[in-house]
């Protein structure tokens, strides 16, 4: 496997678990609070690792104690740091409230803001180059994602780009992205005048959008195509479509056809929920091994 690079977020996630949700200026009490590794990038770098990838990550942390534990679990993690820097800014942190089996979650980017061209070192375009696959998301300067985007393009380099949180992006450039994995929330800021099905239809291959519980639709150029989820009783969503994005790119890194892929992130993520964290229940291949639904014919060793 050529390497895979990951351009994202790392950051430090503050979970609250509770009962009620609070209406405007109301306060109510939490059952637990826990801090946990996070960041959409660290999140889809961590999945691509404990599934033997090696990736790269590319990001920046603060030089503060959140950053510190966050660089020691990306080693535990077997992955390369080269390219993470760190900024006089905060590390990253995002806030998360666990509700009635689902999530809400503010960002706060941080030391993330700093990902941009000018703080990038001299190799990392000879990084991307070398690479098979680059996946981004959107909790970094979209000028910086737009730029990479058109190098990978030019120099004929695949692009994953899960976009979340989701903002627009023109049409050329999706025209220029190999994989676009929005939820269905996401499509319709990307898509507002196009139906889901109209939207898979324009782009063949290309978009992959996830609906949590319900799994994930594709266009193979034919049909609309929706590759269900495992029916799991889940402890934790946050990180599910994390774990999907990585196990999913692990999946095409591996020359899996796109529903098989798909269908092998849907397996990586059900097993993902039923731990806790964004990070807690990202599964190795060997625990993907062990599952009733793994496929033999996919020979990942």
């Amino acid at each position: 496997m050529k390497n895979v690079t990951v351009v994202g977020s790392l950051a430090i996630d503050n979970i609250i678990s509770t009962g009620v949700i609070p209406n405007s200026g109301e306060t109510v009490f939490g059952t637990s609070f826990d801090t946990a590794f996070g960041g959409k990038g660290a999140n889809q770098t961590v999945a691509l690792g404990r599934l033997g990838a090696r990736p790269f990550m590319v990001g920046a942390v603060g030089n503060d104690s959140n950053g510190k534990a966050i660089i020691e679990n990306l080693k535990k993690n077997q992955i390369n740091l080269d390219f993470v820097g760190t900024v006089p800014q905060a590390t990253g942190t995002a806030h998360i409230i666990l509700y009635d089996d689902d999530n809400r979650i503010i960002v706060v980017p941080s030391a993330n803001n700093e990902v941009t061209l000018d703080n990038l070192k001299d190799d990392f375009w000879s990084l991307l180059k070398d690479s098979e696959l680059v996946i981004l998301q959107n909790e970094i300067p979209q000028v910086t994602n737009e730029a990479i985007i058109n190098y990978c393009y030019e120099h004929h380099v695949n692009v994953l780009l899960n976009p979340a949180p989701a903002r627009k992006i023109s049409e050329e450039l999706i025209e220029k992205i190999t994989y676009l994995t929005p939820n269905e929330h996401e499509l319709s800021i990307l898509f507002p005048h196009l139906t889901r099905e109209a939207a898979l239809a324009k782009y063949p291959q290309k978009l992959v959008v996830t609906l949590g519980s319900k799994g994930v639709y594709f266009h193979d150029g034919k049909h609309e195509i929706l590759v269900p989820a495992f029916k799991v009783k889940p402890t934790d969503t946050t990180g599910a479509g994390d774990t999907f994005n990585g196990a999913f790119a692990y999946a095409i890194l591996k020359h899996l056809d796109l529903k098989n892929a798909i269908k092998f992130g849907n397996l990586a993520a059900s097993i993902s929920v039923q731990g806790f964290g964004a990070q807690g229940g990202m599964p190795t291949l060997e625990k993907m091994k062990e599952s009733e639904f793994y496929e033999k014919t996919w020979h990942f060793e």
